[in-house]
Order: structure tokens, then sequence, then C-alpha cells
């Protein structure tokens, strides 16, 4: 069972059972799980094991009846929602490219609704990259939303941030936000921040391991940082040209790094450099297992 209480999560790439199990063994400190999606990985990661946050990725998927109904069949453990994926940044990147105008309506027809329903969903304003044009498209995001709604707005019970950068620029990037929601507000119980994407990338491996060492007591000590994920969960192979493969948890034969360690709680936790989870070592295309949980959802529906 997880620790509702811990703050620490992953983003789910690696489709690697060995590795999955070792995130979700008895001693991981890892409490919950996105996938960019609002259809979890059940058949890797056991529903009773970690909280699993659905992801609304862009328009499309508000548009798509099958996303309410994946995200309100979702176990009771599910009781957060991450809308809309850097909708500054553009789809080549990952991004959902999405103008603030436009989010601001579909946010008020579409995620609002899981906030006000029988289950009460906590819902998230959208994740921008970290940055100033992020930081400019939220405040028209916001502008759009009381023009459309004077009184509410587009209430959010939490905020999703990305940071890839140095130190420095984290503390820097989530003082920002925090001013923002909280500080110039008249808000009475402050949102709290969700660092959802969180790396240093191109950077080798001791680099990493240093900004690791300096980030993980500081957003664990943060009053307003409720949860932070890593970037990325996955093998050293599986690393993208961008980020590098300074910032993956496993090696390429499916231990942990110095890093990946580190996330773990190191021997404090009972986990070393080298050590694997239990498990086939294969590795399932991650868009083979999306598919498969569409189509075996659709067949109760």
């Amino acid at each position: 069972m997880y620790l509702a209480t811990t703050k620490r999560g992953f983003a789910f790439i690696d489709t690697h059972e060995s590795d999955n199990n070792l995130l979700t063994s008895d001693n991981s400190p890892i409490s919950w799980y996105y996938n960019w999606s609002p259809y979890p990985n059940t058949d890797l990661i056991p529903a009773d094991s970690l909280e699993f946050i659905p992801l609304i990725h862009g328009l499309d998927a508000t548009e798509d009846q099958r996303t309410s109904q994946v995200i309100n069949g979702l176990p009771e453990s599910s009781r957060h929602i991450l809308s809309f994926n850097e909708p500054d940044g553009s789809t080549d990147s990952g991004g959902s490219s999405i103008s603030p105008e436009d989010a601001a309506r579909a946010y008020i027809d579409h995620v609002v609704p899981y906030r006000n329903g029988d289950r009460q969903w906590l819902i998230s304003h959208p994740s921008v990259t970290g940055s100033e044009p992020g930081l400019d498209w939220l405040r028209r995001f916001n502008e759009s939303c009381y023009e459309i709604d004077e009184e509410n707005g587009c209430p959010t019970d939490f905020v999703a941030a990305h940071w890839y950068g140095n130190f420095d620029g984290l503390a820097g990037w989530l003082g920002r936000l925090n001013e923002y929601y909280n500080t110039n507000t008249s808000r009475s119980e402050p949102l709290r921040i969700w660092v959802t994407e969180l790396g240093l990338p191109q950077a080798d491996a001791d680099a990493t391991v240093a900004f690791m060492n300096q980030t993980l007591p500081y957003l664990d000590d943060l009053d307003y940082v409720e949860k932070y994920a890593w970037f990325g969960a996955f093998r050293t192979d599986d690393a993208n040209e961008w980020t590098g493969d300074g910032v993956a948890l496993f090696d390429d034969d499916g231990g942990l790094t110095e890093l990946g360690a580190l996330y773990m709680g190191g021997e404090t936790n009972g986990f070393e450099e080298g050590q694997q989870g239990e498990g086939l070592q294969v590795n399932v295309p991650l868009a083979l297992i999306v598919v498969m949980s569409v189509v075996l959802l659709s067949s109760n529906w």
C-alpha cells in the first residue's frame, strides 16, 4: 500500500516489469504516478500500490467522451486530476499548444465539472513550461477565465509546475508561481504546487546527482510544494537526446543508477546502485499498453 503522505512520484515511461516492481516495492518512497493520459497502467502498476493521477492532455481529450468515463471509473484512491500539458508549448515537444482563451473555455466546460461532481475531484490549472512565456500564458489564461465567469473564473485546487534546469532556476520558478498564486492574492488557503516534471537535462551523472542531493531535501521541506516527480523513471538507453542519459533512474540492464538509488531513498530505505527489481526484463511498447487499455475499457462500455 502506498504512503499518501510522501511527496515523491514518477512519470510512467518505463515499461519493464522489473523496474516498475522496484519503484512500487514495500520500502519505496514513491506514492503516486501519472502517464500524461487518463488511462492507468494497471497491468504493470497495481491500482492499490500507488495513486494514479489522470491527466487531460489537451482539447482533444476534453471532447472525447471516453475521457470522463475512464476518469470517473478510476478507483477511489485517485483523487487528483492534472489538466492541459504545456499549453504554451508545441505538440512536437509534447505540449498541447492551446491558446489561453481556448484553454479557459475548455477548462470551465470540461475540467471544472469534475470538481463539482459526485466525487469532487481536486483539479489543477494547466502545467506550463518553466519560463517567462509560460507565466505570461497563465496570466492570460486567468484573465480569460474571469472574462467567461466573472464570479468564479477557473477554480483550482493545486498548481502543476515543470522545471528543467539548475537548482537556482528551480527555486526561482517555484517562488514566482507561489507569489503569483498565493502571495499576491487574497486567498485564505494557499494553493500547493505539484512539480510534475523535474530534471537537469544534458548534464553528466555527477552534476545530476549533486543537483538531486540539493533538490530533494529542499522540495521535501518546502511547505507549498505538495508533490514532485523526477524525469525520468526510465533506463539510460531510453533517454532522449534533449534530456541526455544522466537523468535516468535505471541503467541499461535495469539496475538503479546512483541517481535512482538516491531518488528511492538510498541505504536508509534499502536501495543501492545496481539493484534490480523482480520480474520480466522485456520492454513492452507504451503505445501498445495504451491501446490495450482502451480496448479493454471499451469492451465494458
